[in-house]
């Protein structure tokens, strides 16, 4: 079996991420689900039909909010306070802004697909591996790329080209370990399912001040993650129609690879309320 049936010409996906890749602080205690420090690490991507017509009415909205009266004094919206005046990031923007956002974007072709990951369990993992192998560090970056691996599971072998435009992370340049975490699933799907695949992938780091579509995957990011570290779905649901699939790896209650949430099977808090706490 081959990828030489491709459809379409180009796929576009804007990836970014909510919590933060911490579990220990410099002195080695754990610091998950502490202040500042989150319990749950995410991953989201969406795929845009028109990236370029989600960008430009992005951009709109925000010229027409900033020069609303209705707002004139709000911090976040004075070009100083560098939020919303220079991108929408749903952490920073007050709740009407929220709304205008969240209203355009369930207009526009998106699919919104997300990997969880639970930190207290990953820091049990380290730590039983540290007992195995006491020179073992935890690397947030190598996290970071299974996560990147498992979410482009099956993704990357039915057009003729990608485009992966990844919010940037820090100031070091990660393209190349990003390329290979990517080029890895495609090999694990060509041993697994015999499917070949050699369509060029381009990874571009960005911002979402210089690309107005990573501003609207931190939104779903937000909304997903409202969820799970705040028990607020009100986010979630109102953006829900446009969610294709969610993956809680560390939910291994039914099944060792984790919780798939679809379309055909909703996520919602009723689900994380049947969890066990702490897992």
């Amino acid at each position: 079996m081959t990828g030489e049936n491709l459809i379409g010409s180009s796929k576009n996906y804007f990836v970014d991420e909510a919590g933060d890749l911490n579990l220990f602080n410099r002195r080695k205690k754990i610091v998950v689900a502490t202040e500042g420090c989150s319990t749950f690490f995410l991953l989201g991507l969406i795929d845009v039909t028109s990236p370029d017509v989600l960008g430009r009415e992005l951009e709109e909205l925000r010229r027409q909010l900033l020069a609303d009266p209705y707002f004139k004094g709000i911090p976040s919206m004075q070009p100083g306070g560098r939020k919303t005046a220079l991108a929408f990031h749903a952490k920073d923007d007050i709740p009407e802004v929220r709304r205008e956002v969240f209203s355009l974007l369930i207009k526009h072709d998106i699919r919104f697909s997300a990997i969880i990951r639970d930190k207290r369990q990953i820091v049990k993992k380290v730590q039983e591996h540290n007992q195995k192998v006491p020179g073992y560090r935890y690397h947030p970056n190598q996290l970071y790329d299974r996560c990147v691996s498992r979410l482009f599971k099956e993704r990357l072998h039915q057009n003729a080209s990608y485009r992966i435009v990844f919010a940037k992370r820090g100031t070091s340049d990660r393209t190349t370990a990003l390329l290979k975490a990517l080029e890895t699933e495609r090999s694990n799907v060509r041993r697994s399912h015999g499917v070949e695949a050699t369509a060029p992938i381009e990874v571009v780091p960005s911002t979402p001040k210089l690309d107005p579509c990573l501003q609207a995957v931190d939104y779903f990011a937000w909304a997903l993650q409202r969820l799970y570290e705040k028990q607020d779905e009100r986010y979630w649901q109102f953006v829900w129609p446009k969610v294709r699939l969610v993956i809680d790896v560390d939910d291994v209650r039914r099944t060792e690879y984790g919780e798939y949430y679809s379309q055909k099977s909703p996520l919602d808090l009723g689900c994380l309320q049947t969890k066990t706490p702490g897992i």
